[in-house]
């Protein structure tokens, strides 16, 4: 059974179709004691990355790269295949990101 997702406008994030979750804990903390490569990284980020989920992402990438520009890079394609989904979705297939 596959469960469709609806389009959704939540606060500040804009309309999407992703999985967003409810941060606990303090945010603000958890961004601050992220690797300063990675909170770069996160403030030129497309989407709103919460911390824990960039980490785990930043975490998996960097131990099969095992290089930290690679990791990014990998951050980055992560990031375009997401934008590129749901601007599909989001724009009914005409925004550049979906071509």
């Amino acid at each position: 059974m596959t469960r469709s997702r609806t389009l959704v406008k939540t606060r500040n994030r804009g309309a999407t179709t992703l999985r967003t979750r409810r941060c606990r804990g303090n945010p603000l903390a958890e961004y601050d004691s992220l690797p300063p490569e990675l909170r770069r990284w996160v403030s030129e980020a497309a989407l709103p990355w919460g911390a824990q989920s960039v980490r785990t992402a930043y975490q998996k990438a960097l131990a099969r790269t095992g290089d930290k520009t690679r990791a990014l890079q990998e951050l980055d394609a992560i990031e375009r295949r997401l934008v590129a989904k749901d601007a599909g979705k989001v724009w009914m297939g005409t925004h550049p990101a979906t071509h």
